[in-house]
């Protein structure tokens, strides 16, 4: 079915207003800042903006436009920015992970060398009592029980 000039530039003036507002970042609920939910949102279908047909030059304008913000920097969609966002978010944590991970081995590490010095003393001490006892010169000095300090008054 054709349509006339006065419905055509509607149809036109419609899509202009649905570009703008998706540059603008104000995307509908289920959409995103493509030609399917510019064609939805203006009520148009989406094969007139494809080849030769009606609105191709609107699709151009649109890309060219959606381009132009993404090279300055600006998102244009709220969802890919919050996509970029926890993609980040992700990356960074991962690192943190993988740094704790390593600070647990290391500590791991150090804890078994540690019992094992301290089991390694702990024999020694044992041996070395051992060979006091069997050593007849060796006195034993008395417990901390059985001492009177010096200079105390009793």
């Amino acid at each position: 079915m054709r349509i006339t000039a006065a419905q055509r530039a509607e149809n036109e003036n419609r899509i202009r207003t649905v570009m703008d507002r998706l540059l603008r970042g104000e995307i509908p609920p289920g959409g995103r800042c493509d030609i399917k939910t510019l064609a939805i949102e203006a009520g148009v279908d989406r094969t007139a903006f494809y080849g030769t047909r009606p609105y191709s030059h609107l699709r151009e304008e649109f890309e060219r436009r959606l381009q132009a913000l993404q090279q300055a920097g600006e998102v244009t969609d709220p969802r890919e920015a919050q996509i970029a966002r926890l993609k980040a978010e992700v990356t960074a944590l991962k690192e943190r992970l993988a740094r704790s991970v390593g600070t647990i081995d290391e500590l791991t590490d150090f804890r078994t060398q540690a019992l094992a010095r301290l089991a390694a003393q702990h024999d020694e001490i044992i041996r070395l009592r051992g060979t006091a006892d069997a050593a007849s010169r060796v006195t034993r000095l008395p417990t901390a029980r059985g001492i009177t300090t010096i200079g105390s008054c009793s």
